[in-house]
C-alpha cells in the first residue's frame, strides 16, 4: 500500500528501485530492493502503472536504472490519495503520456546531456519528441522547455503541451499545443 502510494505521489518523477526502497525505509517500511522491483513489476503487469524506461538521445541507449511512473487510470491513483488540484502538472504530464500510448506509440523519457525531454514517441520508424508544462508563462519556463528540444538536431516534430489557450504558436520551429488541440490531434 505504501508502495503504490509513494507512485501516487510521484507520477512522472525519476525514480529507481533503490530510491523507493530507501525512502520507504525513512518511513519505517522495511523493503527491499528486489521487492520493490517485483511489486513494481506484479502493478505494471496488472496495467495499474506503467513504467517508462530513459533513452540517451547521443549514445542511442536505454538507461539500466532510473524510470518514471505513470497510471492508467487516474481516478484509481486519486482514489489511493484524493485528487490534488495542486498535481496539475503530473496530471497533465499522466495525461499526454495515455493519450500517446492510447495512440500506439513506443514511449521513451528523452536525454540529451543533461536535458530532460518528457517524451519520445515512437511509431512506425517516425518519431516525436514533446515537453509538458502547465503553462509558458516566463522566460525561465519557455527556455526550459523549448531549449531542452531545440537541442535535438534531428527534423522529427517537436511540442511543447500545455494548458494555454493559444493556438498556433510556435518559437523556431517547435508547436505549443493547448492539451485539447493535442487530444484531439490524428498522426
Amino acid at each position: 500500500e505504501k508502495l503504490v502510494q509513494f507512485l501516487s505521489e510521484n507520477i512522472g518523477n525519476l525514480f529507481s528501485a533503490k530510491n523507493i526502497s530507501d525512502y520507504l525505509k525513512s518511513q519505517h517500511s522495511t523493503i527491499s530492493v528486489n521487492q520493490v522491483q517485483n511489486y513494481t513489476e506484479y502493478l505494471n503487469n496488472a496495467f495499474l502503472i506503467h513504467r517508462v524506461g530513459r533513452y540517451d538521445l547521443i549514445g542511442k541507449r536505454l538507461f539500466e536504472i532510473g524510470e518514471k511512473y505513470y497510471f492508467e487510470n487516474m481516478g484509481l491513483r486519486n482514489i489511493v490519495i484524493g485528487y490534488r488540484i495542486t498535481d496539475g502538472a503530473k496530471i497533465l504530464e499522466n495525461l499526454v503520456y495515455s493519450h500517446l500510448l492510447y495512440r500506439g506509440y513506443d514511449i521513451k523519457i528523452g536525454y540529451y546531456g543533461d536535458k530532460e525531454i518528457d517524451f519520445i514517441g515512437e511509431k512506425d520508424n517516425e518519431k516525436v519528441y514533446i515537453q509538458v508544462a502547465l503553462r509558458i508563462d516566463s522566460e525561465m519556463t519557455a527556455e526550459r522547455e523549448f531549449g531542452n528540444l531545440l537541442k535535438i538536431q534531428d527534423n522529427y516534430p517537436k511540442i511543447v503541451v500545455t494548458l494555454d489557450p493559444l493556438e498556433g504558436a510556435s518559437f523556431q520551429g517547435i508547436r505549443q499545443i493547448p492539451v485539447r488541440r493535442f487530444l484531439l490531434m490524428n498522426d
